[in-house]
């Protein structure tokens, strides 16, 4: 069966990624319109009513006003906006997760599409969070550094045309100084937090990729975990996941002390480094579990693509889902 989809917003960044990833698949039939017609209402409202699903890849504020031209009930609607992802009636687009949470996109009408930010920070401290780890009320920190591409068109001109006043030479810069974040209340909330982390993001001179951690003071948490107490936590919740994977470092040696019961320092043993490119171009997601059973502290990290997983890649996840597909088509 051919599920008619449109993408409204095609023109955008996450909007033109989306479309490269389904227009060669036989199961879609995208709806495409002129670009008289995209600044047509009477065209974008027939265009908005007549498909089987909607994705929707507009500002908040359009994102908004899209969802309210839709009188046909049967339609349903991917936002990849930031507009409706702690909203009453929708239904959060992270399929990893809750145990639940596949089913839930499944049968919903209104899918909200995760912030890329917010996708790094919930794989992260969701799991420990719901395991008991990391108590609800306990303060976080969420940090890391993302390419330029996350901004959209207008920060893709910041970097990349030298011809024009707005460009920048910046090498890394970091941003949400006033720590109000449109991001913030989507970690809280998704994440079962009492309060909101404490979100410092950067963006770096590079187009796509980003690496989003989670520092943690182990001795400050009720339960005194270990750095294998946290791995292991991790590696249960995404163990048979085909997009989320904890890294396994037993290729050297770095938990085999801990299995044994034996307190570790993994200053020698440590990658000496991870790349925030690591994961570009692709649709999944590494897990680090980083740490020094001695200081007891951690370094959690998330490596992706910002417009893979962190945008389209999970547009185009829940899409399948919802459309009863194999979730991982068209993205390995």
């Amino acid at each position: 069966m051919v599920s008619k989809v449109f993408i409204d917003g095609a023109a955008g960044t996450t909007g033109l990624e989306i479309h490269e990833r389904l227009a060669g698949r036989c199961e879609f039939s995208l709806v495409r319109l002129s670009d008289a017609e995209r600044k047509d209402p009477k065209a974008r409202a027939a265009a908005l009513n007549d498909a089987e699903i909607v994705i929707l890849c507009l500002p908040d504020e359009a994102a908004r006003d899209a969802v309210g031209m839709i009188d046909n009930p049967r339609v349903r609607v991917i936002d990849a906006s930031t507009a409706h992802r702690v909203a009453p009636g929708w239904t959060y687009g992270f399929p990893e997760l809750e145990p639940d949470q596949r089913a839930k996109i499944a049968a919903s009408k209104r899918v909200s599409n995760p912030g890329c930010w917010p996708t790094g920070f919930l794989a992260l401290a969701r799991p420990l969070v719901r395991a008991g780890l990391v108590p609800p009320d306990f303060p976080l920190t969420v940090t890391g550094v993302s390419g330029y591409s996350g901004g959209g068109k207008a920060m893709i001109e910041e970097f990349e045309a030298k011809d024009k006043p707005g460009y920048v030479e910046t090498v890394v810069r970091t941003y949400g100084l006033t720590l109000s974040h449109k991001h913030a209340p989507e970690m809280r909330v998704h994440c079962g937090l009492a309060h909101a982390p404490v979100f410092s993001p950067n963006v770096g001179r590079f187009y796509r990729g980003m690496i989003v951690e989670v520092p943690l003071q182990l001795w400050a948490l009720p339960k005194k975990p270990t750095v294998y107490n946290l791995f292991e936590v991790l590696g249960d919740a995404y163990r048979g996941e085909k997009l989320i994977e904890a890294a396994d470092l037993d290729h050297i040696d770095f938990f085999k002390a801990m299995r044994q019961g034996t307190p570790y320092t993994i200053a020698s043993r440590a990658p000496q480094s991870i790349d925030a490119e690591m994961l570009k171009l692709t649709n999944g997601m590494k897990l680090f579990v980083l740490g020094n059973d001695k200081t007891e502290q951690a370094r959690l990290l998330a490596v992706f693509d910002n417009l893979g997983k962190g945008a389209s890649g999970a547009a185009v996840q829940n899409l399948n889902i919802m459309c009863g597909l194999p979730e991982t088509a068209g993205l390995v």
